[in-house]
């Protein structure tokens, strides 16, 4: 009996290995879908050059603040801000803010209430102060994540430039 039955158990074994391949998560060919390649670098450099300028603008225009788009995507944006003084404090309704100190020191404000809050355009907020919020300093090399609708507002000592590498990342569309 029992060598009869070999046959058959391994027809069986036979005909259910694809099945269980599958069901075990058995690797497929990866094919890759048809996207552009739509990658791109900003070097030291570049970015150096970029600041140079742009101090220059800063220091001959009498402003206090200057954004420079470095990389850009359509929907996303990599920029570096010049703030030579404070700047009203503001909320990103809709997008999530990344930035890294790449020159200069200051202070960040987040949270709390933006005092006299005002639309300035869709999407973006702006007021005279925060009260109430949590004050950081901010030195080369600090990476901030300002989540959106959270009050923020930079702070610079008298003299003083911070320099920052900033992106904006929108929310996800429901």
């Amino acid at each position: 009996m029992k060598d009869k039955a070999r046959p058959c158990l391994a027809a069986l074994l036979a005909a259910l290995a694809p099945l269980t391949a599958s069901a075990q998560g058995a690797a497929q060919p990866y094919r890759a879908p048809p996207v552009a390649d739509g990658t791109a670098v900003s070097g030291e450099g570049e970015r150096a050059a970029l600041i140079a300028r742009t101090r220059a603008e800063l220091a001959s225009s009498g402003k206090t603040f200057l954004w420079q788009p470095l990389l850009r995507d359509g929907t996303t944006i990599a920029a570096i801000e010049y703030w030579a003084a404070a700047g009203r404090p503001a909320i990103h309704l809709n997008e999530d803010e990344y930035t890294t100190v790449l020159e200069g020191s200051g202070t960040l404000v987040t949270g709390g209430t933006l005092v006299g809050a005002q639309v300035v355009r869709p999407g973006f907020v702006d007021g005279e102060r925060i009260e109430g919020g949590t004050t950081r300093a901010l030195h080369k090399g600090d990476v901030v994540l300002i989540p959106r609708g959270v009050p923020h507002g930079f702070g610079i000592p008298a003299g003083q430039m911070l320099v920052l590498l900033g992106v904006k990342i929108p929310a996800p569309k429901p």
